[in-house]
């Protein structure tokens, strides 16, 4: 069977075959939601600065700002709706995230030169930072290009306020420099921990559209295996019983992967069904025995595929189904599984139609052989007996009839019992057949029979001059050769082949035969041929997959985070509609957790660096951030001891233990929340504590007047100005705080919405309570045109948060949609290996496992199969009593419960196979009750004569162990069924040729004078003893078995053969040796 690996395209080919999926995976699964997002977040935000323009009336004092956001209003609300409408603007999408950015850029920059006097180095900072952050997790950039962008915004608002303030501004150098560095510091966050943000959600995004893949991936592989396990087992069963054994197989394969016992059942299930009126014809080559001793491996394969192929396809133009290949014997039935009233009809034209397709072969290569076919029309048993190696078999008394009709018939003649000939009423001209002079069983009964006159026969008279110049033509050559160069110009279908095409199994047969004999190679391009089609077929699958991939990503744009409604969620809710999902998404590890810690890590240390440059340096500023230090760095040295132990561990032992703990942070949830709790907590704490303190120390004061000269009195340069300007920079931390909850991308979303709320409500609170009113001096260096400047405090504190909550809606939705893939990826793959192992399981049904890799595995192969082997041990083994203990009547279901009997002996022949000590032995196929099987096909072909002579000839050995297994076997059956069957066993060695023959139902076989010699050394053979021939005996007696001569006994087309019964009971012993 394939690989696993197979079945996933490597990493390269992804990328091959997929950049502009990809890029259109990203833009409909982040860029586009996102950039829509932040749209609709700026145009919010305009809306509500022009609201707050008329509500304050301030429009003749600022129109060039008022101006500049209406313009950027307008053009926002133009991209939005045209993104919303049109998807072809997804080429321009990298331009409108710089016009975005520009409109941006240029109302902050308006606001800021709107009126030339008093500017202040804080003015605007948190706007720049929106842009900055945004343009790394809301636009349309590359990382490179954001990266270029963010620094570009940062340092123009840096350096061009600084010459600014620095012309215009009466404020020391040493507080210009300081508000420099607590800006640049401030950007220096805001653009790392959007880079970070940007890396984490391009490796999400690439995991995401990768774990997509793979799932579309094994479900097209899915779908073939499918296909290709329905034209299987329909390549070996007809359709009204092979769902019935598949699903059987599947709930076996359930069973064990579950450990479950199997159910206990008296009987092993029989997938057998009763049929009336039918019509069974056998046919026969004659003549194909000597044409066969002279044929070499390929040419046997190749005549048999071709003759039996041009038969399937006369099958199915008369509604005839094959039941099976006998080696040069062929026979089917008709009115099977579906009843037909012209059932005798079809047999009838089918049997000439095979003859004169004989007849045409013969005069076309001069080859002499020819087709005898017999036809007997009643009830059939059919269906499928044993555990392994299935064909689709019929039994019946009838059936027998037919048999023998073909066995006495006349070569190149229709032969029918009467039972046919009323069924066809005067279809046909008829003549005496006379079959009782020629099979004393026809005699018995009392059979009368008939031969069939062709109508075509008298039209054939008269072109008999025609073919016979061309077999003078080839007389130098081999019949053999002949023979294969005429057949091959049939066109005959090759085994297996119909396993990898797309169409799908309903579809036309014909048409499909058709097109695949245009595909048969006659010459030496037939290999190019082959890899063509390969190459086609994986480019076709290649195909398939995008369409799929296509269809994917548009139902992403159309099940969005905010309005989609999907069967995997509650609702309109984020929560999976599956408990067991939700629970595995929330407990799942989060393998990026620990740099999450170090970037929270790192926004401490900006807010800390901040709050020192401006803020007035106090015991209690130390001692806060001395605490929330000390908290953070144990924080880190949790999530990153296991680092340590590697260096430390011999100094410290504790280390090993809380390594342990600390490998258990990113696969814990009840560890990684608390820690991320604190973490974050702590943060939103400490970028307004401080500012807190002082609040409660002015509250403490006696009057309103003392507080504000202790306010004034607060920070370093001693003006209210001042003070304002850290009321500011506070804010501005509360922000950084914001951002460092937000790079806890895989945190939960009710947790971030619930801190953030938290600490935004704490923030608003604190910034408009502060405990002084007069301000109105500070409206000159306002911006925004807003007077009061805690309502731009306010204004952006609630951006962040509203942008921050989206954001982090949008990311669950990515993790959400991460873990429903990965989920389905594995719930899909566990159907595809079980579909896999189903397919092994009939392929080992049909085929040796080595022949099976021929046809389906990593190197497929469409060529055909045949092997010749110079030593094979060839057993038959039949119950010849069963014959006589079957019956039909009312009691027995119509020989229904006799043929359970057999199904029983026949399985528990099967499950001797599974035995390692018969790993070697190779079931063939049954013929009625006799059993055929063959040991020594596995062996490379060549490498017989490499090993020493007991190896060699260790199978024979081995087969002769199987017999007397089975007749073992058989003796307890009947000690359950009171019955007293037998076993009669022939064995012989030698050569032989194995191969694959026939498209619509290909069955594996092996033929030459080795099975035609076991064959008879069964039918010649005595009830309860193992006959072989005396090479195979003298082997025998080499290893230690004792054989008894029995003497010269006539056996059919060989003449007298001196023959050896094996003793059992002293093989038993030896058996013993064996193992």
């Amino acid at each position: 069977m394939p690989a696993k690996g197979k079945y996933f395209f490597n990493e390269n080919d992804d990328c091959r075959i997929s950049d502009p999926l990809y890029e259109k995976y990203c833009y409909t699964s982040q860029q586009h939601p996102l950039l829509l997002l932040l749209l609709f977040i700026a145009i919010i935000f305009w809306t509500a600065l022009i609201i707050i323009f008329f509500v304050t009336q301030e429009a003749h004092h600022h129109l060039a700002f008022i101006t500049a956001v209406c313009a950027a209003l307008v053009i926002f609300a133009v991209l939005y709706l045209l993104l919303c409408i049109e998807s072809l603007f997804r080429r321009w999408l990298t331009l409108f995230g710089v016009m975005i950015w520009i409109c941006f850029v240029v109302v902050g920059y308006v606001s800021l030169f709107e009126k030339g006097n008093d500017y202040q180095l804080s003015e605007q900072v948190p706007f720049f930072l929106f842009i900055i952050f945004t343009v790394y997790t809301m636009l349309p950039f590359g990382m490179r290009g954001a990266m270029v962008i963010g620094v570009l915004s940062a340092l123009s608002h840096i350096i061009v306020l600084s010459i600014v303030v620095s012309l215009t501004s009466q404020e020391n150098k040493e507080s210009i420099l300081l508000q420099l560095l607590a800006n640049a510091i401030i950007f220096l966050c805001g653009n790392l921990m959007g880079a970070f943000h940007k890396r984490q959600m391009q490796v999400a995004s690439w995991d995401l559209y990768r774990y997509t893949l793979k799932c579309i991936q094994v479900r097209m592989k899915l779908k073939i295996e499918k296909r290709q396990q329905e034209n299987l087992l329909l390549s070996i069963l007809p359709a009204h019983i092979s769902m019935e054994m598949k699903l059987s197989i599947i709930e076996r394969l359930k069973e064990t992967n579950d450990n479950r016992q199997m159910h206990d059942n008296n009987f092993h299930s029989l997938y057998v069904k009763r049929h009336q009126n039918v019509s069974i014809l056998y046919a026969d080559i004659v003549g194909f025995t000597r044409l066969a001793s002279d044929c070499s491996p390929k040419e046997l394969v190749v005549m048999l595929n071709e003759l039996f192929g041009k038969f399937d396809q006369i099958a199915k133009e008369n509604e005839c189904m094959r039941i099976k290949i006998l080696g040069d014997c062929y026979y089917c039935v008709s009115g099977l599984p579906v009843s037909l009233p012209v059932h005798a009809r079809n047999c009838v034209k089918m049997g000439l139609d095979m003859c004169e397709a004989i007849k045409q072969v013969r005069e076309a290569t001069g080859v002499d052989i020819n087709m005898r076919v017999g036809i007997h029309s009643g009830n059939v048993l059919c269906g499928v007996i044993g555990l392994r190696k299935w064909q689709y078999d019929v039994w019946s008394h009838d059936v027998s009839l037919a048999n023998r009709m073909e066995s006495a018939g006349v070569p190149g003649r229709v032969h029918i019992t009467e039972a046919t000939l009323n069924h066809l009423g005067k279809a046909y001209e008829v003549e005496e057949g006379n079959g009782h002079l020629r099979d004393p069983y026809l005699q018995s009964m009392n059979i009368k029979t008939y031969l069939v006159v062709d109508p075509r026969s008298k039209q054939c008279i008269s072109n008999n001059h025609l073919p016979k110049t061309r077999v003078n033509d080839g007389l130098k050559m081999r019949a053999s050769v002949r023979m294969t160069r005429y057949l091959e110009s049939w066109g005959a279908a090759r085994p297996f082949a119909h396993l990898n095409h797309r169409e799908s199994v309903s579809s036309d047969s014909s048409s499909s035969q058709g097109r695949q004999r245009k595909d048969i190679p006659l010459c030496s391009t037939g290999r190019q041929r082959t890899s063509d089609r390969n190459s086609s077929q994986k480019g076709r699958i290649e195909e398939d997959i995008y369409d799929e991939m296509m269809s994917t990503i548009e139902g992403l744009s159309s099940t969005n985070t905010w309005c989609g409604k999907s069967d995997d969620f509650l609702g309109f809710s984020p929560i999976f509609a599956e408990p067991g999902l939700e629970k595995e998404y929330r407990t799942i590890p989060i393998l990026k957790l620990k740099s999450y810690f170090a970037c929270a890590g790192f926004v401490f240390l900006c807010i800390f660096l901040v709050q020192i440059s401006i803020m007035k340096n106090t015991a209690i500023q130390r001692i806060s951030f001395g605490i929330v230090a000390v908290i953070i760095g144990l924080i880190l040295f949790v999530c990153f001891a296991e680092k340590c132990v590697k260096c430390c561990s011999e100094q410290w032992p504790f280390l090993r233990r809380l390594s342990a703990v600390s490998e258990k942070v990113e696969t814990m949830p009840l560890l990684r929340l608390p820690l991320a709790l604190i973490t974050i907590g702590a943060l939103l704490t400490i970028a307004i504590f401080n500012l807190s303190m002082k609040i409660h120390e002015i509250k403490q004061s006696s009057n309103w007047t003392e507080s504000n000269d202790l306010w004034n009195n607060t920070h370093p340069y001693g003006n209210t100005t001042q003070a304002c300007t850290e009321e500011t920079y506070y804010a501005y931390c509360c922000i950084l705080g914001f951002i460092a909850c937000s790079v806890f991308l895989q945190m939960s979303f009710e947790l971030k919405v619930l801190l953030l709320s938290i600490a935004v409500t704490v923030y608003l609170i604190i910034f408009n309570t502060l405990p002084y009113k007069n301000l109105s001096f500070y409206s000159n260096s306002t911006r925004l045109f807003v007077k009061e400047p805690r309502t731009t405090t306010n204004l952006y504190l609630i951006l962040f948060y509203i942008t921050l909550i989206l954001l982090a809606k949008q990311i669950d939705y990515y993790c959400r949609l991460d873990c429903l893939w990965k989920n389905k990826f594995k719930k899909e793959h566990e159907q595809f290996e079980t579909m896999e192992n189903v397919n092994r399981l009939l392929l080992e049904n049909v085929l040796p496992a080595h022949v099976a890799a021929y046809f389906i595995g990593e190197k497929r192969n469409e060529d055909w199969y045949h092997q010749s082997y110079d030593c094979v041990c060839v057993m038959f083994a039949s119950v010849p009593d069963f014959k006589v203990f079957y019956t039909e009547c009312d009691v027995n279901k119509e020989g229904l419960e006799c043929l359970r009997l057999l199904n029983e002996i026949i399985a528990d022949f099967d499950e001797l196979l599974l035995k390692p000590k018969f790993s070697g032995v190779e079931k063939i196929k049954t013929i009625g009750s006799t059993y055929m099987a063959a040991a020594g096909l596995s062996v490379t072909p060549g490498q017989e004569n490499n090993q020493d002579k007991e190896r060699q000839h260790a199978h024979i050995g081995i087969m002769v162990e199987y017999g007397i297994a089975l007749m073992s076997k058989l003796d307890g059956i009947n000690r359950h069924s009171f019955n007293n069957f037998r076993l009669r066993v022939g064995i012989n060695h030698g050569p032989v040729i194995a191969g694959v023959i026939g498209a619509r139902k290909p069955q594996y076989d092996i033929w030459g004078n080795t099975v035609n010699v076991a064959s008879r050394m069964e039918s010649t053979g005595e009830l309860g003893k193992i006959q072989v021939t005396e090479e195979t005996s003298k082997i025998l007696q080499e290893l230690g078995y004792s054989c008894e001569c029995r003497g010269l006994i006539n056996v059919k087309g060989k003449g007298e053969l001196r023959t050896y019964f094996v003793c059992t009971e002293t093989a038993k012993f030896q058996g013993m040796g064996l193992n």
